[in-house]
């Protein structure tokens, strides 16, 4: 079993390719899209990350997101939607 996280190129404002570690994707029924939450590869390891957050273009398998280019989330209600998502992610599970 593979145990590696899928990785990601994106390529910056100034040329330059910047591989990422993806945390995982979502769909949000709310929005009627997919999400994917990723950080740099280079953090790896970090105890704090960076952790950032695209939406993916409407119709694109969320298993593939590399079928598209990312797109920017510029909404303050699905920006909440998505932290609570994070949270609710990287919450310890408690069975108590």
């Amino acid at each position: 079993m593979n145990n590696e996280p899928e990785q990601i190129t994106l390529i910056d404002e100034n040329g330059d390719e910047i591989l990422y570690n993806e945390l995982f994707t979502f769909e949000s029924k709310d929005y009627d899209r997919s999400y994917i939450l990723m950080y740099p590869a280079s953090e790896e390891g970090n105890e704090d990350i960076n952790i950032e957050a695209y939406a993916l273009p409407k119709g694109t398998d969320p298993t593939s997101p590399e079928d598209g280019d990312l797109e920017p989330i510029e909404d303050d209600a699905e920006w909440e939607m998505i932290q609570e998502t994070l949270n609710t992610f990287l919450a310890p599970e408690d069975d108590n």
